[in-house]
């Protein structure tokens, strides 16, 4: 007798569940939701923003303003459109301050008295052009029967380009001082400095570094000269620290200068010589000095020469 086949147990499995199927429903059911950003943070953020960048374009505007201010006290000229030549003056290009690569830094022209000179004098122009536009001043003072020796600071005219700046104008009229006294051979006490405008400044911070010179003489000395920068519309905007890297502070080296002076001032009308209205770093000077007005522009050039050649022959004394 045969016997039965074997029954077959079903096997249950367990039901796979799509994934698809299941994220479905899950989305059907509702998911998380992306982060939702509050608008008090972006106003935060986009004010935060703008902040910066107002902060940045403000520090911009100081940097520009601190790196080109020194245009509003110093105006340079490169072409030199006038030579002593053009007053019939001979004269000679000098080229000194060489750097270490034997390279001249300055560039002046030597104009040689008429006849026997006593002085030397050593000038320097203002801030504005070149030794181009001095050569009136250099034949008047040649008419005095000085020798003249005229240069133009670094960025001025022929020299070497260079940002003008009080620190640089010093060192170049230090360069001509020592070219005076070591490649002329002239004697420190023969050399008269003198200065027009920021130049005389500059003549003034010079010849109370050296008492050994014979005497300064200072054309319409600046009283502030760096009130200029502070006129410009601009530099309500900038911190004052960041406006001034140049000072010309007149009385400090006024009350430190030892040797004669001559002061003069061309002015359009009469000025009172009281004292109270005389300039108060003129009044600071210790040494023996004298001031002259010089303001009818009829006889401005004899009052002139009057002034210097009594002044020089004080010097003699």
């Amino acid at each position: 007798m045969s016997k039965p086949p074997p029954s077959r147990k079903k096997i249950s499995r367990p039901r796979q569940v799509s994934t698809s199927s299941h994220a479905r429903t899950s989305a059907g059911h509702g998911s998380p939701s992306a982060p939702v950003v509050s608008a008090r943070w972006l106003i935060v953020a986009i004010s935060s923003l703008l902040a910066i960048a107002a902060v940045s374009a403000w520090f911009t505007l100081c940097l520009l303003f601190w790196q080109g201010s020194w245009q509003l006290l110093y105006r340079p000229a490169s072409a030199v459109t006038r030579t002593p030549a053009n007053v019939g003056l001979p004269f000679d290009a000098i080229h000194f301050s060489d750097t270490p690569a034997g390279v001249p830094q300055l560039q002046g022209w030597w104009i040689p008295a008429s006849g026997q000179a006593r002085f030397a004098v050593l000038y320097l122009h203002g801030a504005n052009g070149n030794l181009g536009d001095a050569v009136d001043d250099l034949a008047r003072m040649h008419a005095a029967n000085l020798e003249v020796f005229a240069i133009d600071y670094r960025g001025y005219g022929q020299s070497r380009f260079r940002h003008p700046s009080e620190t640089g104008m010093r060192e170049d009229a230090e360069s001509a001082i020592v070219y005076l006294t070591d490649t002329r051979h002239l004697a420190a006490p023969s050399i008269v400095i003198a200065g027009k405008d920021l130049g005389a400044n500059l003549a003034l911070e010079t010849a109370a570094a050296h008492p050994e010179l014979a005497g300064v003489m200072l054309v319409n000395l600046l009283e502030d000269p760096v009130s200029a920068i502070f006129r410009d519309p601009r530099a309500h905007l900038v911190p004052a620290h960041m406006l001034v890297r140049d000072r010309w502070d007149a009385l400090a080296p006024s009350a430190d200068l030892l040797i004669p002076s001559l002061w003069l001032y061309w002015t359009p009308a009469h000025v009172s010589t009281a004292h109270e209205d005389l300039p108060p770093a003129y009044q600071t000077v210790k040494s023996r000095k004298s001031i002259v007005w010089l303001t009818n522009a009829h006889d401005a050039g004899s009052d002139f020469h009057l002034a210097l050649a009594r002044w020089l022959d004080d010097l003699k004394r």
